[in-house]
């Protein structure tokens, strides 16, 4: 018997593989976080192959519902902040401005998304969306798990992304404002 996965299965397993990567590398004592650290570019690219292929069988299986849509936006910043905010627990890492990017993360997604609330598509204007926070951070635990010490670097890499992520949100905003008046909202 074949069994028979839905798109919401398989955003529901890209959560749970990001969930178990961050609280892996939260929980395990620094000695392991090299591994770790190398290991979640891994993670970030099955983890976006899995979105693609949920997003996929929704269109193409007519499986896409309002349930889904939500378990999707929701699964999308839970499991940015389940990779991204054990990144506050390394020695030398600023941890509040790991913290403010991970915030600005969510705030970008949930900006793109008010869209329909005001009759306009959901914007995925950047230049900083899922994907780029994906691979800055996956740049970053190379680095950090390739043995390169924390320091000043990563306090002004952190705050480019802090500030690519400001950007994105702006954008997005504006966007779904012009879009929304386009359309006599």
């Amino acid at each position: 018997m074949r069994a028979k996965l839905s798109a919401n299965d398989v955003t529901l397993g890209a959560l749970l593989l990001s969930a178990a990567h961050g609280a892996w590398l939260a929980l395990m004592p620094g000695s392991a976080w090299p591994l770790l650290l190398l290991l979640l570019p891994v993670t970030l690219f099955v983890r976006m192959a899995m979105n693609a292929i949920g997003g996929m069988m929704a269109k193409e299986h007519g499986q896409a519902s309002a349930a889904g849509a939500v378990l999707n936006a929701l699964s999308d910043v839970i499991a940015d902040a389940a990779l991204y905010l054990p990144f506050a627990l390394i020695p030398g890492v600023n941890a509040p401005l790991v913290v403010l990017v991970v915030v600005a993360g969510v705030i970008g997604e949930m900006a793109g998304a008010l869209g329909p609330l005001v009759k306009a598509p959901r914007s995925y204007a950047g230049p900083f969306g899922k994907s780029d926070r994906a691979l800055a951070f996956g740049l970053l635990a190379i680095l950090l798990g390739l043995g390169l010490q924390p320091g000043l670097w990563t306090t002004l890499y952190l705050a480019a992304l802090l500030l690519l992520s400001a950007l994105t949100i702006i954008n997005r905003a504006r966007r779904i404002v012009a879009e929304a008046r386009s359309r006599g909202a």
